[in-house]
């Protein structure tokens, strides 16, 4: 057996089981790992940010565009909270991020003492917000609680994991046995008893929509396939948007699901929490819900479904099909998708402003929308060709998360374009990280909407509190010279056609750009976010049956 430091043994088994880049800030407490990445060569590339909740962001963003796990390092303390809101919308995401956490002396943790970045229960404060977390105590231990970590976080339902390890703990060294990585196993399909069962309730159905979240992001084909035969609209919003091209003819946004909602007579809801359907639109009798996800502690959520489907989509759904019967077209579909053509002509310029970036950005390229005014507009209309190719925050919705997840997102996807849309509040979360992209290389194209406000904050404050406006208008830089400041390019842009002639010279450069946009107030996007409740009008929030 080699002797190796605990660091070493880390390093060695991330690159064993095909982690080859890690996203870290230095720090005295994690000295030891940084000399072991550093050791490893060429096998590893180390990507240094400016903040800690970048590092953690980055990662975020390389795994959403992978679906394979990635790793990131800071200090304890401080550190470690600051890269916290990144793995909350980790979790929130299901996005298998990997934090390498330091610690202060092993003798010491917990006691009190008053060292440097010390926190109370530091681990304690990560199993809240991660699916699986321990800790490093010798180098013998390293591979295996770090080959059972990865296997937290890529089974069954992904979600971050994380790891800390003292400072005086990663440079001890011992004889280390590195494990043989073992793949895996295949992802469950449903009992075929409730395979069954569904294949029943959507061959009864005369209008049936399917529902799909991140948990169908690697089942495109196998939904398209069931869509297809039974001629049901496929609904997608955030996380699950590419899951089936939206040119699709049977893909609907959510604002069309929500109108054909209350003819649906069955639901086949893929990997995703249907939130907004159970807790806001209605359920009555008269709606049948099946339920495919890998989570059991999914399936009650607001009620119990008509049929429980537990396992995996891609395989579940390659055993449904062949039950289904060829169904008939929505007689609705080609009514509701003209009142949202109409309701969407409404929304100028953010619409104009989407088409412009769609007709820049390849077909393989990756779209990145920060929680900005024309970030809500694309999670109803912004066209997308594939899944992976469109990165919303989820549920979170942590302001400033986009231009870290963004840098990530390129730094997993060499050679393909990305672009963030993002406001000037959430740009400037991380307008430091202009400093990343040169120093690493990475050509992400930046898109600052700005319109010197919180956008969205103003807007409530004009329209529930009688226009008494607090804490919402921002004194911006000129973002163009604040680019330049880095050596970066930078271009202004005033209509949409200047906003897509602007990219096209960016993604020329291939590298690190930014487009500043001025714009005015926006229109109101939430009229066709926020929709009324059309069924069970007596079933609100109503608990799982027992």
């Amino acid at each position: 057996m080699p002797r190796m430091t605990t660091a070493e043994a880390v390093i060695e088994t991330l690159l064993r089981h095909g982690i080859d880049t890690l996203y870290a800030l230095p720090g005295v407490h994690n000295d030891h790992l940084l000399d072991a990445a550093q050791r490893a060569g060429e096998r590893l590339r180390v990507l240094h940010p400016r903040h800690e909740q970048t590092a953690a962001y980055m990662a975020l963003g390389a795994a959403l565009v992978t679906g394979k796990p990635q790793a990131f390092a800071v200090v304890p303390g401080p550190g470690m909270l600051n890269a916290s809101a990144a793995l909350l919308n980790a979790y929130g995401l299901n996005a298998p991020v990997l934090a390498l956490v330091g610690q202060i002396p092993s003798f010491a943790i917990d006691q009190g003492h008053g060292h440097l970045h010390e926190l109370h229960d530091q681990l304690g404060v990560l199993r809240h917000i991660t699916r699986h977390a321990a800790r490093i105590r010798a180098p013998q231990e390293a591979p295996a609680l770090v080959a059972e970590a990865l296997r937290r976080a890529t089974t069954g339902r992904p979600g971050p994991v994380a790891l800390e390890c003292a400072i005086d703990v990663w440079g001890q060294a011992a004889e280390v046995a590195l494990l043989p990585v073992h793949p895996n196993p295949p992802p469950p399909a449903a009992d075929p008893q409730a395979i069954a069962q569904a294949a029943a309730i959507l061959n009864q159905a005369e209008r049936p929509l399917i529902v799909v979240g991140a948990g169908a992001l690697d089942a495109g084909a196998e939904v398209q396939a069931v869509a297809e035969r039974l001629q049901a609209p496929v609904s997608s919003f955030r996380r699950g948007r590419g899951v089936i091209p939206t040119s699709h003819p049977l893909a609907v946004s959510f604002t069309e699901s929500h109108a054909l909602w209350k003819q649906t007579d069955a639901v086949l809801a893929i990997g995703t929490r249907v939130y907004w359907q159970q807790s806001n639109w209605g359920v009555d009798d008269g709606l049948k819900i099946v339920r495919l996800d890998i989570d059991p502690d999914e399936m009650d959520r607001f009620r119990r479904p008509t049929c429980a489907l537990l396992g995996d989509a891609a395989a579940t759904l390659r055993l449904l099909l062949p039950a289904l019967e060829t169904g008939r077209a929505n007689p609705d579909l080609p009514a509701v998708k003209q009142a949202f053509a109409e309701r969407l002509a409404r929304q100028e310029p953010p619409m104009a402003f989407l088409r412009a970036i769609r007709a820049a950005l390849p077909a393989d390229g990756i779209y990145v929308e920060e929680v900005t005014q024309v970030g809500f507009a694309s999670r109803l209309a912004f066209p997308v060709h594939a899944p992976r190719t469109y990165l919303s925050p989820g549920y979170q919705d942590c302001l400033g998360w986009g231009y870290g997840t963004a840098l990530g997102a390129q730094a997993a996807a060499p050679g393909r374009r990305v672009v963030l849309a993002t406001g000037d509040g959430g740009f400037m979360f991380q307008a430091a990280e202009l400093a990343t992209a040169m120093r690493h290389r990475l050509p992400v194209v930046v898109v600052v909407f700005d319109d010197s406000a919180f956008g969205n904050v103003r807007r409530i404050q004009q329209l529930q509190f009688g226009n008494r406006l607090i804490a919402c208008d921002l004194a911006n830089p000129d973002f163009v010279k604040f680019a330049e400041s880095f050596g970066m390019a930078a271009f202004r842009a005033t209509t949409p056609d200047a906003l897509e002639d602007a990219l096209r010279q960016a993604f020329a450069l291939n590298a690190p750009a930014l487009v500043h946009v001025p714009v005015g107030e926006m229109p109101n996007p939430w009229d066709m976010i926020l929709l009324p409740r059309v069924r069970g009008f007596g079933d609100a929030w109503r608990p799982a049956l027992p």
